[in-house]
């Protein structure tokens, strides 16, 4: 028999326990049908209590109730009102509160709150106070405002705490009305009760805020007074704060700082928050001096070695911000902090060392770097960060211990981590190299080893960029050019290339390394990228011809330093007629000219087509805006009169990549006729192809009809063009339909050695992938600014909701991409990124359909732990029909 480990039984029950949710796989209409509970003429009070926990939930998700939903729960909520079980009272209250009852049903509820306002049981007031204020409009509330003003004075705390924080809600939407209440809340201010004083004076600020002599007047007052609660004491140091930052003619170095005093007075106040609060203060204050800060340090000091960890963090985080701008005055808690380094809490350790690093001395540098190695391995990337910050400004402020700063780094480059992490670290490097001449040739051999094994290109290219550029310059450049041919064999066609002009610069600047830096290139003349192969051309002719350029030309050429205008540039080439006199970039004017109108109107135009052709040398076109697409169609005499365009796809490639002919697809929709453009490269460099156009089989599409056909007279080699198709559907409907395609074209040779066609060819013709026009056509992305607002603005009787299955997916991720990208709408609020390890996500799109239709979708994805996935997507539009097509593409999907 196998024996099992208890502690293997114990981690199994762990993760079952974290894995375990009271509220897992809730639906709104299993909880919707338990809500009738609600009606039976025996009410089982604790069972209620949970029907109302489950929808308390759901709504907290994002679920929405559709008004007819919302109308019959607020109804059957309102029937509780019998019961006189006080937990489940409470409840109903929260219940009321977040369904938010429509105007017409307010009236309702409203009487039975009214009677629990004036009821004996206060738990019942203070509740239906809240739920009062919160569904009430202008208009009823002059009604209550009485019981409102006499309720802020009451003697139950729990009732005058509740009125005073309704008055600080109401106060946005009916300032008017809670302004009345002045002499109340002031009273409410001197109560004994230290959560009806802290709200009071709460109230009382934001009655008085945008009259800044009443706001000095009440502080004044309160700072004289005895404010009893330690929440209103905070804020009355908050409010003291503004007013001494707001204070005209105050000069922190002539005479006594007004209300310093109290801020003083407040560091011995009993209460810990009270103490942190006036401390922070203090450290905050415009041109603080070093007399002032120091209690605030010392008080600061003590609560670094307190037992709590929230006192830990609340200092060591308020030391490390004083630190930037006073760093002796923090020197003092120093060995206190040091102990906070193997804090347990890796967030106050972290804060200790970034502090230490800003205050310490020169002779403790390598005690910490001691600590630091064994800390880092413990905490995360951006923690990481921080400490990699801290490090560069100390070494910037001790250059004299750059090797042992270096080192550190070095050591954490090589350790894992990511890209962040990583390129704050290079940064660091590179930003010590040139600012401390003397650590340059370490810090270049420490690059060196960490690209050996880097697995982010950007970082690999900026370093052989930089090695490029310093190694040439160092005692021993030849031990470089190992590191960097390895990245020649090793690393990708981006790293190769960067490589390549590394190696390239010390044959230029180092003589003696030139007849091997050649033989290096040569090697390179037959890499399978083109970019790589191109530059190694380049510098081999640069290199081995220097003279024919211009004195010192390689150099300059390849350290980037001819200030040569581009367009200067490009004018003397074009200019320049072959001879036997070669071309010298020496010659050409280093005087920027100005564009004139009309060229910069041709270096617009050129721009625009070559954004709209959308076509590279694969065959594939970037991502273009309609605007652009738009401006080439209207240039097209036959698409002149077809409308506005409403919606570009994006390039559907049509051709396996590598074939003899590249095309892909971009369909253009209109009101009534969708536009098919067919970007086209030739990849065979002995044809020209003439007539080219595209022939679509609309027989699987009954409702489109081909208008024209819009063929490319001429496809030489390596230049790619466009075919259009255009076809005509019924105006405003939503045709859809599968479309084969054949490429046909007239194939002439090309003469190798002349370049020029034959005169005679032959018609050829090439299959390719069926085009499919989808409803994703005919939605398009649109962002909102509130999802919640727009959502709500829609009428919720049109809203269309339904379920489905989508099977086992890798993670909730892929499946929430996945139906994204089918539905063709914009995800707005982040809600495209689900956060890891979670078993629920709910995303929220937004879109226009044809016809300017505004449409919104809510999808709520949950994930089981065999990894099969469910969605629920509701859809809002002001056209019933378009929310039903929307459901339809993921229900044929």
């Amino acid at each position: 028999m196998a024996l099992v480990n208890p502690r293997d039984k114990k981690d199994e029950d762990r993760d079952d326990e974290t894995e375990y949710s009271p509220f897992f796989g809730i639906e709104k209409g299993a909880v919707l049908q338990e809500a009738r509970v609600f009606n039976d003429p025996q009410l089982d009070t604790r069972r209620c209590q949970q029907v109302i926990t489950k929808l308390l939930y759901l709504l907290n998700q994002g679920e929405s109730f559709t008004k007819t939903e919302a109308t019959e729960v607020f109804f059957a909520t309102t029937k509780l009102f019998q019961s006189k079980d006080i937990a489940l009272r409470r409840m109903v209250y929260l219940m009321i509160k977040e369904i938010t009852p429509s105007a017409d049903e307010v009236i309702i509820v409203t009487s039975s709150l009214m009677k629990d306002m004036n009821s004996k049981t206060d738990l019942y007031r203070a509740n239906a106070i809240r739920v009062l204020c919160r569904i009430i409009d202008g208009g009823l509330l002059g009604q209550i405002e009485r019981y409102l003003k006499q309720a802020v004075v009451d003697k139950n705390p729990i009732v005058a705490s509740a009125a005073l924080v309704s008055g600080i809600h109401l106060l946005k939407n009916n300032p008017e009305i809670v302004k009345r209440w002045s002499n109340e809340v002031q009273e409410a201010v001197n109560s004994k009760a230290p959560l009806v004083q802290f709200h009071a004076l709460a109230l009382l600020h934001q009655i008085r805020q945008n009259d800044r002599l009443a706001v000095s007047k009440l502080v004044t007052s309160l700072t004289r007074g005895n404010v009893r609660s330690p929440l209103a004491q905070c804020l009355l140091i908050r409010y003291t704060v503004q007013v001494i930052h707001e204070a005209s003619g105050i000069s922190s170095s002539g005479g006594e700082r007004p209300f310093y005093e109290f801020l003083e007075g407040c560091l011995r106040h009993k209460a810990e928050m009270v103490i942190f609060e006036a401390a922070r203060a203090i450290t905050q204050l415009e041109g603080v001096t070093s007399r002032e800060l120091t209690p605030a340090i010392t008080v600061l000091q003590l609560f670094l070695s307190s037992s709590k960890p929230v006192l830990r963090f609340a200092a060591v985080r308020t030391l490390n911000k004083v630190a930037m701008t006073h760093p002796l005055a923090v020197t003092n808690c120093n060995i206190d902090m040091e102990s906070l380094i193997s804090d347990q809490n890796r967030s106050i350790a972290t804060l200790a060392i970034t502090t230490l690093l800003k205050t310490g001395n020169e002779s403790s540098v390598d005690r910490l770097m001691k600590q630091i190695t064994n800390f880092m391995s413990d905490i995360a990337d951006e923690f990481k960060i921080t400490v990699v910050e801290a490090i560069r400004s100390l070494c910037l402020k001790f250059p004299q211990k750059y090797r042992t700063l270096m080192n550190f780094l070095s050591n954490i480059l090589r350790e894992e981590g990511g890209f962040e992490y990583k390129k704050a670290i290079v940064d660091s490097i590179l930003i010590l190299i040139r600012e401390i001449p003397d650590a340059k040739e370490s810090g270049l051999s420490h690059l060196c080893e960490f690209i050996e094994d880097c697995e982010f290109t950007y970082l690999s290219t900026q370093i052989l960029h930089l090695l490029g550029n310093e190694g040439p310059k160092t005692a021993d450049p030849s031990k470089y050019i190992r590191y960097i041919y390895n990245r020649v064999i090793l690393e990708n066609a981006t790293v190769r290339a960067s490589a390549v002009s590394a190696l390239a610069k010390f044959g230029a600047m180092v003589d003696f390394l030139q007849p091997r830096i050649m033989v290096l290139l040569r090697r390179c003349l037959h890499d399978n990228d083109d970019e790589v192969r191109d530059r190694a051309t380049l510098y081999l002719q640069v290199l081995g011809d220097t003279k024919d350029i211009a004195p010192d030309g390689a150099a300059a050429f390849l350290s980037e330093t001819l200030n040569v205008p581009l367009a200067n540039l490009e004018a003397s080439l074009k200019a320049y007629e072959p001879s036997e006199k070669p071309f010298n970039i020496a010659a050409v004017s280093k005087e920027a000219k100005p564009l004139t109108i009309a060229e910069k109107k041709k270096e617009k135009k050129a721009q625009r087509e070559a954004a709209a052709t959308g076509a590279h040398a694969n065959g594939v076109a970037p991502a273009v805006s309609t605007s652009s697409y738009e401006n080439l169609l209207n240039a097209i005499p036959e698409f002149a009169s077809i409308g506005k365009l409403f919606k570009s796809s994006k390039p559907v490639q049509l051709t396996e990549e590598e074939t003899e002919y590249a095309v892909n697809v971009v369909k253009h929709t209109y009101p009534a006729h969708v536009v098919f453009q067919f970007n086209a490269t030739n990849t065979i460099q002995e044809q020209l192809l003439e007539n080219v156009e595209v022939v679509m089989d609309t027989s699987l599409a009954d409702e489109f009809e081909e208008v024209a056909s819009i063929p490319l007279k001429s496809l030489p080699y390596g230049s790619p063009g466009q075919t259009f198709v255009l076809l005509a559907k019924p105006e405003g409907a939503v045709a859809l339909g599968k479309f084969g395609n054949v490429l046909k074209f007239k194939v002439k040779e090309v003469d190798p050695a002349s370049g020029e066609p034959d005169e005679e060819g032959y018609e050829d013709e090439y299959a390719l992938e069926d085009v499919e026009v989808t409803i994703g056509d005919y939605i398009q992305r649109t962002s909102v600014s509130n999802f919640r607002n727009s959502w709500e603005a829609l009428d919720p009787g049109l809203e269309k909701v339904d379920e489905y299955g989508l099977g086992p997916r890798e993670s909730l991720q892929e499946a929430v991409k996945a139906v994204i990208n089918t539905l063709g709408m914009q995800p707005v609020e982040g809600t495209d990124q689900v956060p890891s390890n979670a078993r629920s996500h709910t995303a929220l799109l937004a879109g226009t359909f044809i016809g300017n239709v505004p449409v919104l979708a809510r999808l709520s994805f949950g994930i089981d732990a065999q990894k099969q996935v469910a969605m629920k997507l509701a859809v809002r539009s002001e056209d019933e029909s378009v929310s039903e097509l929307i459901q339809d593409i993921i229900a044929s999907s």
